[in-house]
């Protein structure tokens, strides 16, 4: 019997994970805040993502954790949002710890979300998991503050693995989406300069790379969870408006982009941030990605 635990399973991710893993796992438990009926052969049990419950005995035995739990930053960074941020992030990663750590069979592997974000913002310099510098600023201390609290539970019986993921590209969710609408309102130029990177990943391999780490027993820390080649801004922008067949797209300077983050309550470092971020582990692994370069990628998620 081969079971495995998603965290905070019923988002965008979480239902790629489930879409993927529903046939290799005899069991699959989703651990939310409410009961969710809307997926079939799969179980639900409620936590409250703070305190020890019930819910632990789902653990005991399972063959795989992933933790995705986390208040989505797609919101104005006031001060009661960057507490709600980084206290789902916090206190969800320490109660499992705590539970882990009392655990006479706990999961064999713990897979714990965390963010590309992590890195400072790079125009030219490539990020790895070995040499990349990490930057400054709210995202990058909650990213850092949520790694710290992941390792600094000592779990010899389970292999832990923090993902640094950037930006998911996906057909039913994710970033991909308010992107492509605003492309046909024919707002589909540049943001900003244009020139910062998009570090990206296609939803197929994010969940083929979660794969990939749980079988190889000889990963562990931290892996970015990144296409090899990133893009930028421009390139992006270009490949969505030649795809969707719309003959212009007005570009957005950084002023205009300020006043629209306001007007729907979000913040343009989601849009303006640098990320330039390789999957170096992987690549030594072995891993190969289906979808390497971005062009293919949003043709094949605009099918």
């Amino acid at each position: 019997m081969k079971k495995l635990i998603i965290a905070g399973g019923t988002g965008f991710l979480g239902s790629v994970l489930i879409d993927y893993f529903k046939n290799q796992y005899n069991e699959i438990v989703l651990l939310s805040r409410k009961q969710n009926n809307l997926i079939t052969n799969i179980k639900t049990v409620t936590w409250d993502a703070k305190t020890l419950g019930d819910w632990v005995q789902e653990l005991e035995g399972a063959d795989v954790l992933i933790n995705m739990t986390g208040r989505s930053v797609d919101c104005r960074y006031t001060s009661k949002n960057k507490a709600l941020i980084l206290n789902s992030r916090i206190d969800s990663t320490a109660v499992l710890g705590k539970a882990i750590s009392n655990m006479k069979n706990p999961p064999k592997i713990w897979l714990n979300s965390s963010t590309a974000t992590i890195y400072r913002h790079s125009l030219k310099v490539e990020m790895d998991e070995n040499s990349g510098e990490l930057g400054n600023g709210f995202s990058v201390n909650v990213a850092k503050a949520w790694e710290a609290t992941f390792f600094s539970f000592t779990t010899p019986k389970t292999r832990k693995v923090a993902l640094r993921t950037s930006i998911v590209l996906g057909k039913n969710g994710g970033a991909l989406q308010p992107i492509k609408t605003i492309t046909k309102l024919g707002l589909g130029g540049k943001q900003g300069r244009g020139n910062q990177k998009f570090s990206w990943i296609h939803e197929v391999d994010f969940a083929r790379a979660i794969q990939f780490i749980i079988d190889n027993t000889s990963l562990h820390g931290v892996v970015n969870l990144a296409s090899e080649h990133p893009s930028d801004n421009r390139t992006l922008m270009n490949i969505l408006r030649t795809e969707l067949q719309i003959p212009f797209g007005l570009s957005t300077p950084k002023f205009m982009l300020e006043i629209g983050a306001f007007i729907i309550q979000t913040e343009t470092e989601l849009i303006l941030k640098s990320r330039n971020v390789i999957p170096k582990r992987l690549i030594q692994q072995g891993f190969s990605f289906k979808f390497k370069q971005l062009d293919s990628a949003i043709k094949n998620l605009l099918k």
